[in-house]
């Protein structure tokens, strides 16, 4: 198996999710992300009542991931990053813990409280990146694009550059994986000539980054120029109108979706 990176990465595929229109995709992932941190926003409702809200968004994600033929593998990796900071957040909990310990190791105490920002802001975290991730698994680039650039074409009216957004938005996400490959083939040089990224202290180790960090973004650098050359070599020009080879087209399956994830939040937000 492969272990490039997953991260904003498309896994080609014909389930019913692949088959969505992309705007749909987005409006429902934009949704649960809301619905994720809305309830309690205000800090008016208990921390432990949050917690069957979350229940429902991450029902919906779990059913997501069935339906959309993806290896679960490839969301272990896409979490993978996340896992970093969700120990950080642990240990930040655990210094910084208020309310009556439970549990007590020399400077460390666990605490109610602890335990449930930790297990709620985990959960939150974990599904936030697993709905997103379900958006880019299952949407090519180009639809993604089109898809962006359609849901913001009222704000053209305001001479809000949304074409010119969604572009971006797509390149940078196309840019993500490339980046960390590139990242992964040059600290995998710089160790054959005797790089040492795994030893000394937090110092040493940043130093040790310098070889990595700069011939790094010489790739960046160049990659971009290259892409510049050929949007130019295409005939490129912003704020005119593109057409589309494959005209967006929503249907039933689109419709069963919005209701199902509009029931889904409505639920998340009551409960």
């Amino acid at each position: 198996m492969s272990r490039r990176p997953v991260i904003a990465q498309y896994y080609p595929g014909d389930s019913w999710l692949h088959r969505l229109d992309p705007r749909s995709k987005i409006v429902t992932t934009v949704a649960l992300a809301v619905a994720l941190f809305a309830r309690g926003f205000a800090g008016d409702v208990p921390l432990r009542d949050l917690f069957p809200s979350i229940a429902v968004i991450a029902a919906v994600a779990a059913a997501g991931i069935v339906l959309s033929g993806v290896p679960p593998s490839w969301f272990w990796r896409g979490l993978k990053p996340v896992m970093w900071l969700i120990i950080i957040t642990l240990i930040a909990q655990l210094l910084f813990a208020r309310g009556e310990p439970i549990a007590q190791l020399g400077p460390f105490k666990v605490t109610r409280e602890a335990l449930e920002t930790t297990g709620l802001l985990s959960l939150r975290l974990i599904v936030l990146v697993v709905v997103g991730l379900l958006l880019t698994f299952t949407t090519p680039p180009i639809p993604l694009t089109d898809g962006l650039a359609w849901l913001l074409r009222p704000l053209r009216r305001l001479r809000f550059p949304s074409e010119e957004l969604a572009l971006m938005v797509t390149i940078a996400l196309r840019f993500i994986p490339t980046l960390l490959t590139e990242l992964q083939t040059i600290m995998r040089a710089q160790k054959a000539r005797g790089a040492d990224f795994s030893h000394g202290g937090p110092l040493r180790r940043a130093r040790a980054l310098v070889p990595v960090l700069v011939p790094l973004f010489i790739v960046s650098f160049r990659r971009a120029d290259d892409l510049a050359l050929a949007m130019e070599a295409r005939c490129y020009e912003p704020g005119q109108r593109r057409t589309r080879l494959h005209p967006l087209r929503a249907g039933y399956r689109d419709a069963v979706l919005l209701v199902v994830v509009t029931a889904a939040v409505t639920l998340a937000m009551v409960v």
